[in-house]
């Protein structure tokens, strides 16, 4: 399935927004509801011991964090990082943890970002920040955001009451990284057929699958289920009690929806605000979710392909821009361009360039432009869009992106379809999501052959929580605008707020929306019942 992911900014050409998303293995890897962050390995340099579980972090100034993203800090703004411990398993929400079962009296180290601005003034408390994926940095998406609108990160109405708080959830990045697929096996996901028609070809993507699984359940054995989201958000208590907050204000896109959402049901009370932009619907099996978004990236691609139509000549596949990336994909299957240094634009590789392109609008131009550029013998385009999709390096290798992201998703979900029933879907899905839906559908392999135990979250009424103001976008690919309300009906204190625009996530995209967020993250009013924002 596709991620649904994650959120980042632009900061020229290094920083591309972060798209909320990510879930299953499609082609052999899941479709990421969105996350395009700079490909980087895990971290695991030393920064002093975590402070254990319950007890005060030490925070140390780190300017070497958006050093080594961005090439600077923003001005006005400092930087300090912190490690705490948390228990692998939470057991029935002890602080403690669980007394028994797998990762019984161990820890996890989550790491943390604190960015305050210079001008802060009337301090209300912290905002915790996560991109989703899951597997994307919130350490990582915190910088990004801290340089303000002009990059599109957040405003000085925010950044001035604030302190802005990202955290790597369990399992990804600098947090106890989680990491178990190789080099050549990502490469052969990404790279596969995104519709293997052929039984053997079909055979061939569910094997790739097991050997991943088989892999990762070798090296994590029984403590799979541990990277679960319900773990995840009581850690996320734990970040907020590190911060000194008595109630937690959240910033949560894609994925970051879901860790929102359950939070607030595990813990309603401790809750004074949560955004949950880009929003996912818990009540969705794998099926379900993988079938929305087919239907969604579909939709997204009629809208980028009306564009190319309506606008020639800034797209050079127009007229029939659906026409044009078919048969790019289709030629790919049996001629795919080889590229400077061998590396063949797979069928693969040039849906995943697909993908990456629609997780904001700005992505619809380059996207053209690669397919054109492919059409003429260069792949370049094509790889760049990919492989910022991927997380995969100009050295080949790769984040732990989507290895958090398998561990993730796979302890949540509890439905197995049958190899069977994947090749039927298939086949249904080719018929009414042509681009996306085989993909979508075969994508399922990758939970269905993951090892270990499952640990789903719940999916419940937030009782006793204040009003919750979810974010949804028409024509989002990754996380369907439809999920919003299902969301926000589910919490029982959800407070929809509709942008009618293009891509993966809202905020702060326009004046609408960030007037409307703005005054509910600082002032706690909601926005009004119905709100609908215009595109610009």
């Amino acid at each position: 399935m596709i991620t649904e992911g994650c959120h980042v900014t632009r900061f020229s050409d290094r920083i591309r927004r972060v798209r909320p998303g990510l879930a299953g293995f499609a082609a052999a890897v899941v479709l990421t509801a969105g996350c395009t962050l700079p490909a980087l390995a895990p971290r695991t340099e030393s920064q002093g011991p975590a402070a254990a579980p319950g007890t005060a972090p030490t925070w140390r100034a780190c300017p070497e964090v958006p050093d080594e993203l961005v090439g600077r800090g923003a001005p006005g703004m400092r930087y300090e990082c912190a490690r705490i411990a948390v228990p692998r398993n939470w057991g029935n929400g002890a602080a403690t943890g669980a007394t028994a079962g797998p990762g019984a009296g161990e820890t996890f180290e989550i790491s943390l970002i604190r960015i305050r601005s210079n001008k802060q003034h009337d301090r209300i408390g912290s905002l915790v920040v996560n991109p989703g994926g899951p597997g994307a940095s919130g350490v990582d998406t915190a910088v990004y955001l801290s340089f303000g609108p002009a990059f599109g990160g957040l405003p000085a109405a925010v950044t001035d009451r604030f302190d802005i708080v990202g955290f790597d959830p369990r399992g990804v990045s600098r947090s106890s990284p989680v990491k178990c697929i190789s080099d050549a096996d990502l490469d052969a996901s990404f790279g596969y057929d995104p519709d293997p028609q052929s039984q053997a070809s079909f055979d061939g993507l569910a094997a790739l699958n097991r050997r991943i699984g088989t892999g990762c359940g070798t090296k994590y054995g029984d403590q799979l289920p541990l990277y679960g989201t319900e773990q995840a958000a009581r850690d996320m208590d734990a970040v907020r009690a590190a911060v000194g907050d008595e109630k937690l204000t959240y910033l949560g896109y894609s994925y970051g929806t879901l860790l929102g959402a359950v939070y607030a049901q595990l813990y309603p009370k401790r809750v004074r605000a949560l955004v949950l932009d880009g929003a996912v619907d818990p009540q969705q099996k794998l099926i379900a979710g993988s079938e929305s978004q087919a239907k969604g990236f579909e939709r997204a691609f009629d809208n980028f392909a009306r564009w190319c139509a309506d606008n020639a000549g800034r797209c050079p596949i127009a007229p029939d821009a659906r026409g044009a990336v078919t048969s790019a994909i289709d030629k790919a299957k049996v001629s795919p361009v080889r590229s400077r240094d061998g590396r063949e634009a797979t069928a693969g590789w040039v849906f995943y360039a697909v993908i990456s392109s629609l997780y904001t609008e700005a992505g619809w131009q380059e996207l053209a432009r690669a397919i054109d550029a492919l059409q003429g013998g260069d792949p370049t385009g094509v790889f760049k869009l990919a492989d910022a999709y991927a997380g995969r390096g100009d050295d080949g290798h790769y984040s732990n992106l989507f290895d958090a992201n398998m561990a993730v998703n796979c302890a949540d979900e509890t439905e197995k379809p049958s190899p069977q029933q994947i090749r039927q879907l298939q086949s249904q899905w080719r018929a009414k999501y042509p681009l996306f839906g085989p993909a979508l559908a075969v994508g399922m392999f990758g939970c269905v052959e993951w090892p270990g135990g499952r640990d789903p979250y719940p999916t419940g009424k937030a009782a006793g929580a204040p009003p919750i103001v979810v974010v949804g976008t028409t024509g989002d690919p990754a996380t369907p605008y439809e999920q919003t309300a299902a969301l926000a009906s589910m919490l029982g204190v959800g407070q929809v707020l509709t942008w009618e625009g293009e891509g993966h996530t809202a905020y702060p995209q326009t004046a609408c929306i960030t007037a409307a967020v703005d005054a509910y993250l600082i002032s706690l009013t909601a926005p009004r019942a119905g709100l609908r924002c215009p595109a610009r």
